[in-house]
């Protein structure tokens, strides 16, 4: 093979012997020839034997000695495709180009989602390859661009095949009644002409020539660039059978089968099947991508921002970082922000699943796309255009769409060396019927398959032809191509819909594997800030007395846990006041002066110091201590008035989430940094009997190697940011509650609200997704797998079957509709919790969610 020579973008080069490392560890390659390093340019030229060294190897070995190879990413439009051996070819002329480093091609989306070294192949040459292949392609536009242009092209394809029917479907009634005007009723009926050969082959031509053109015109393109698909299949099948019922017309005695031999209705129907095959799919197609198209319907198209003192409609995506936005009553938030004027409810519903409006105050965040309701305020534009969560959740949510679970590389795998495997099956059942199978099995009175009369005196090659087209179309594997891609698409869509946005299809089918489940403790589990939970009272104070003095002793405290004791008051409804003198005690607590009393607020060794007897409460504290919170003592006027405990507390659905994944059969542990009795104090209140405690944030990833060592699949749950590695180890790291940030997270899956039971909803649409796929594959395999054996003639010589090519052709039509159709039963898919919400819905029940059931 000849050498190559790529160009490679090398980023944080500063100096020379930066340069000297990287040309370097390029050149000690195995297979790299010359290696030349431009520090001015940050790239490197190098020339390599492709045979011996790749493109991933040379990236390895730049990224090893500290250094990044930059990498690009563009997403094609890809037109003409329409089984999964389309989606290896394409796969095969991106890849093939120097410069590519991956490429994932989507059936369903009609996509091609590139990632490539910029410098070393442009955009320009990747569409010329995909041409080259036989097929279309152009860069993707963004947003409502893009979403109208597919709009578009689906329809014209839509009017395309529906015109096509509009040909075929009458014509071939009008043969198939003249094939069989011989039977039943029909002679009295049909004139005579119509059964007569030549008139049959006058009316099948133009089916054959006019809307079957397509199959030979894309066959033809993809055999000049060596590429074999499905249309290669059709237009043999087709082409066969007109062909053949030709010569047979015109010529019966040249030895193709005799008069007998003139399927006409076969090349007629067989088209028109294909076609409504087709005509069905552009139908159905379009509605996998509808989640995307509800989410782009989001995005507000105009924006009320003030400038020059004056309110000004602009478009929304004119909105500059850092305007005031004007939003009334009914309208949509144009971008995120934050509030800093007025105060509204907002219906957050179609971004993080929340069905409650939230409440707006100034200095909280708002989200574009979202909907005001009653009130009216202003905020400052803190993220516009490509930056806001919408957009960044659209690109999510587009990404998983194209990206492939393994079940489904293997599948493409199998689907694009089918092919090959059909043609070659069919010549050996035509060598097969030929040489050895007409002479000893073949009967006069052999009949079509649910088809009136019989085969008659056919010759032995019309025979051999017959059963070797039949096993041509019922081989076609076309819906496989469909089968995952399309479920990926509705599940990714459906979970975005509940607030829960998977990064790729390899998360998907990960996550119904999961059987060990870690919860990072503070700020997951629980609310991550403490709060008084116990005031208990040990003189002649009230309780709301004791909070109170409390309070004000801690007013001017920066302690966590004082602060946490003037949140609880302010709450509690309390007014704190300044204290009239205040002294911080440090390591032990605070004194302070108020309203001509002492109040002292700490721990047991400031009251041992100070004399102040609380063994009447000492119990109380211990109980207190034992379930993990943290007690202060509080004296007024030098006795003992009560104690509070402070303790970090639940979240309100983290016990319920728990309950209902440990019913899934997952095993639910908890980490956390706190010291074992706090830590455990949690795990038995939520509910978890395993717990990891005492762990630094930079070992919590070693302790999921640990549980993985064990042989268990783990999904990390966790913030996001201060979890990153321990997100990233996990096989399925969830990130959650992100707020507007979600682009940044580290997780394989991003909870859009704070609601641990979203994890539950996650593994169910998991669940659900990746039973529609194995479904739709047993559909998409099981017409081949049984209509196979049958069409190639082996009940044949035990009863007399024959299945015709437009039976063959009606089986191969109806695997791609049940495919689509079954696809479509997703959108039915409701979560258990949503279930058990909705009045009318049954029983509560923790089996996990069919998509096809509710």
């Amino acid at each position: 093979m000849a050498n190559k020579t790529v160009t490679l973008p090398v980023q944080g080069m500063t100096c020379a012997s930066c340069v000297a490392h990287v040309e370097k560890a390029l050149g000690q390659l195995d297979g790299v020839h010359l290696a030349r390093v431009n520090l001015a340019a940050g790239k490197a030229s190098v020339e390599y034997d492709p045979a011996r060294v790749g493109l991933s190897r040379m990236e390895q070995a730049v990224s090893d000695i500290g250094y990044e190879v930059g990498r690009e990413q563009v997403t094609l439009t890809i037109r003409g495709m329409t089984c999964a051996s389309c989606v290896s070819h394409v796969e095969k002329a991106l890849v093939g180009l120097d410069g590519v480093a991956g490429a994932v091609v989507n059936l369903a989306a009609g996509s091609a989602r590139v990632d490539y070294f910029p410098g070393s192949v442009t955009v320009g040459d990747m569409k010329r390859a995909v041409r080259n292949a036989g097929y279309e392609a152009e860069e993707r536009a963004e947003g409502q661009t893009a979403l109208d242009r597919e709009r578009e092209a689906r329809q014209k394809e839509i009017d395309r095949q529906k015109r096509n029917m509009l040909i075929a479907w009458p014509l071939a009634m009008l043969i198939m009644v003249g094939t069989f005007r011989e039977y039943w009723i029909l002679p009295g009926i049909v004139p005579e002409f119509l059964g007569n050969r030549i008139f049959l082959g006058l009316v099948t031509t133009p089916i054959v020539f006019g809307p079957g053109r397509q199959f030979f015109v894309n066959s033809f393109r993809g055999l000049l660039h060596g590429v074999t698909d499905m249309n290669l299949l059709y237009a043999t099948g087709i082409g066969a059978a007109y062909f053949i019922a030709v010569l047979n017309t015109l010529w019966p005695d040249a030895g193709f089968g005799g008069p007998r031999a003139t399927f006409f209705e076969s090349a007629a129907l067989l088209t028109a099947f294909i076609i409504l095959g087709r005509f069905l799919e552009a139908l159905t197609r379009g509605r996998t991508s509808e989640a995307i198209r509800k989410l782009m319907s989001l995005q507000a198209k105009t924006a009320r921002v003030i400038r020059d003192g004056q309110d000004v409609e602009i478009p929304a995506d004119e909105v500059e970082v850092g305007e005031i936005v004007v939003i009334r009553p009914g309208e949509r938030v144009p971008v995120d922000g934050i509030v800093m004027e007025g105060y509204s409810s907002v219906d957050e519903s179609m971004i993080t699943g929340e069905s409650i409006p939230v409440e707006k105050k100034v200095g909280d965040q708002v989200i574009g796309g979202t909907i005001n309701k009653a009130g009216a305020f202003r905020f400052r534009a803190t993220k516009v255009g490509k930056d806001t969560a919408l957009a960044q959740i659209i690109k999510l949510v587009e990404d998983a769409q194209g990206s492939k679970a393994p079940i489904q590389k293997l599948a493409d795998w199998v689907a694009g060396h089918f092919i090959l495997g059909v043609h070659l099956l069919a010549l050996v059942v035509f060598a097969f019927w030929f040489f050895l199978g007409y002479e000893r099995f073949f009967t006069p009175d052999s009949s079509f398959l649910l088809t009136p009369g019989t085969l008659g005196e056919i010759g032995v090659f019309g025979f051999s032809l017959l059963m070797s087209v039949t096993v041509l179309i019922i081989s076609c594997p076309c819906a496989v191509g469909l089968a995952t891609p399309a479920a990926m698409m509705a599940g990714t869509g459906k979970a975005a819909e509940h607030g829960i946005l998977f990064k790729g299809a390899d998360a998907v089918e990960t996550a119904t594997k999961l059987n060990a489940i870690v919860f990072d403790k503070t700020g997951t589990l629980t609310r991550g800030q403490p709060s008084v939970t116990d005031v208990v009272v040990g003189g002649d104070l009230s309780d709301k007395a004791v909070l109170h003095l409390a309070a004000v002793a801690e007013k001017n405290s920066e302690h966590p846990l004082g602060e946490a004791i003037v949140r609880g008051a302010v709450d509690a409804g309390l007014e704190v006041a300044d204290a009239d003198q205040f002294q911080a005690i440090p390591g032990h607590g605070v004194q302070a002066q108020f309203q001509g009393r002492d109040v002292l607020l700490g721990n047991r060794k400031l009251m041992r110091e100070r004399n102040i007897d609380f063994d009447g409460l000492l119990g109380k504290a211990e109980e207190l201590e034992k379930a993990g919170k943290t007690v202060m003592f509080v004296a007024v006027a030098g006795r003992p008035a009560g104690i509070i405990a402070v303790a970090d507390t639940l979240k309100e659905n983290s016990r319920d989430a728990v309950a209902r994944l440990q019913r899934l059969g997952l095993q639910v542990l908890m980490i956390t940094g706190d010291n074992r009795r706090t830590a455990e104090a949690i795990a038995r209140q939520v509910g978890i009997d395993r717990v990891l405690a005492e762990v630094l944030p930079q070992d919590k990833a070693e302790e999921v190697k640990k549980l993985q060592a064990e042989g268990k699949r783990v999904a990390m749950v966790g913030d996001g940011i201060n979890d990153a590695p321990a997100l990233a180890q996990a096989d399925v790291g969830i990130a959650i509650g992100s707020g507007t940030d979600v682009a940044k997270e580290t997780g394989h899956v991003i909870l859009m609200k704070e609601d641990l039971r979203d994890v539950v909803t996650a593994i169910e649409v998991a669940k659900a997704t990746m039973r529609k796929v194995k479904e739709n594959l047993f559909w998409a395999f099981i017409y081949n797998t049984l209509g196979i054996p049958i069409a190639a003639g082996i009940a044949y010589p035990l009863f007399g079957w024959v299945v015709s090519p437009e039976l063959a052709a009606a089986f191969m039509a109806i695997s791609s509709v049940t495919v689509t159709m079954n696809t479509q039963l997703m959108r039915r898919f409701v979560p258990t919790l949503r279930r058990e919400a909705l009045p009318g819905m049954g029983q509560p029940s923790l089996k996990p969610a069919d998509g096809g059931s509710h």
